[in-house]
């Protein structure tokens, strides 16, 4: 509606009667007070009825609504979060994925409830005071860890209120993630590779020289030579396996899986190869089934890995167990055991047994051809899959390895896996 005054012509036109009628009755000397106050009512009402009169107020035009419906719905379709905040910091508007990103985000509430990073504020504040644009960093921790750069700029309210600031975030996890695998590979994979590659080598040289004749020899160096390449299958394999988990761990998968099915499955295939190695695997399943959101393939790979160990390391008897549990905090759980009665794990050694590359025994691990990549692969699946690993040992009875998952439609807290 338009605030401009009223319209004066009515006023200036009985202005002008008011002073016509004064010289008129002038003229004829004829100054009747009746007859005056008369002609000076109806003239003060009548500017008082035109001045009623107020102009329209000008129409909004249907190409400004059409043009603001376009860009809430581009903002909505933009895969990256952005967040438009006024002179205050108040959330002005956010888009489906800065509320994906950051559920504590609301309209007209400040940012920093939501977004409780000091240098991102800061660099609002900065952007909003001198209109320049800032680039910050930005990183979480929970329920993954993840980094972000901050792009921040100045933009004009649309109703000419001030200057408000837009953030755009752009996610470099898997940027980051593709780089530090890079150097860990380089790292850990020339470390590992080395000591096999050095023993073929050193037996081919040998075939080549001393034992070009002799049988014997040429067969015993020869299974020697299978088994170190073996071990450098598995161990460029699992390498892989790792850099492929990472790479996606902050996504949460989205499909459900039958946990007790999968768990079935490794049992049944694992028996063989355990009874070579004079063990026996026990399946004991509860109440299924037990559904849960994950990864098929990486899943069985953790059942796998968890068996493997149990196998290799452990005693003569292995159990593979599914239950329910009920958390206050993190709702209902599917929970995976896995135990032997080997001779158990030193404590010591417990809280680094997820890192790469570490092993107990050493010799003892790779004399039995384990890469020490297992549970470290482990770890980070459950990390995708918000899961939870705890391990239990005791030296001379045994170790008990547990893998938490939520269940499929229970309430779910995201969650880091952890060993305990």
């Amino acid at each position: 509606m338009s605030d401009r005054p009223r319209s004066s012509p009515a006023w200036t036109g009985a202005a002008i009667a008011v002073g016509l009628f004064a010289t008129a009755v002038a003229l004829a000397a004829r100054l009747e007070l009746p007859l005056i106050l008369a002609g000076l009512g109806a003239v003060c009402i009548g500017g008082w009825l035109g001045g009623r009169h107020r102009e329209a107020p000008l129409p909004r035009p249907a190409a400004t609504a059409q043009r603001h419906a376009i860009a809430e719905a581009l903002l909505a379709h933009v895969p990256d979060p952005v967040i438009l905040v006024d002179r205050r910091t108040l959330v002005v508007e956010a888009n489906p994925a800065a509320r994906a990103l950051l559920p504590a985000l609301h309209q007209a509430r400040p940012l920093s409830f939501a977004l409780r990073s000091p240098e991102v504020l800061d660099g609002v504040e900065a952007v909003l005071s001198s209109g320049m644009p800032r680039r910050v960093a930005l990183s979480t921790r929970v329920p993954l860890e993840r980094t972000f750069e901050v792009q921040i700029g100045a933009l004009p309210m649309p109703d000419g209120s001030g200057v408000s600031a837009v953030l755009f975030l752009r996610d470099l996890t898997s940027a980051r993630r593709l780089e530090a695998m890079r150097v860990d590979f380089v790292a850990n994979a020339s470390h590992e590779l080395r000591t096999p590659l050095a023993t073929l080598i050193g037996f081919i040289e040998t075939l080549q020289g001393p034992a070009r004749e002799d049988p014997q020899a040429r067969e015993r160096f020869l299974e020697i030579m299978r088994v170190q390449a073996q071990r450098m299958t598995r161990l460029i394999d699992d390498l892989l396996s790792l850099s492929r988990i990472e790479l996606r761990e902050h996504v949460a998968p989205t499909t459900v899986v039958d946990l007790g099915a999968l768990a079935r499955q490794m049992v049944d295939a694992q028996g063989p190869p355990a009874e070579v190695r004079g063990a026996t695997i026990r399946f004991e399943d509860g109440d299924g089934p037990y559904p849960v959101p994950g990864d098929a393939d990486e899943l069985a790979r953790v059942i796998e890995n968890l068996i493997e160990n149990a196998v290799k390391y452990g005693g003569g008897h292995v159990s593979v167990g599914l239950s329910r549990e009920e958390d206050r905090r993190l709702g209902s759980r599917i929970v995976l055991s896995v135990s032997d009665d080997g001779p158990g794990i030193p404590p010591e050694h417990i809280p680094r047994l997820t890192e790469r590359f570490y092993r107990v025994d050493v010799a003892s691990s790779r004399a039995r051809g384990g890469t020490g990549l297992g549970l470290a692969i482990v770890k980070h699946s459950l990390n995708r899959h918000r899961g939870r690993l705890t391990i239990d040992s005791t030296v001379g009875e045994g170790t008990i390895v547990r893998v938490s998952l939520p269940e499929h439609g229970a309430a779910e807290v995201p969650r880091l896996a952890d060993q305990a």
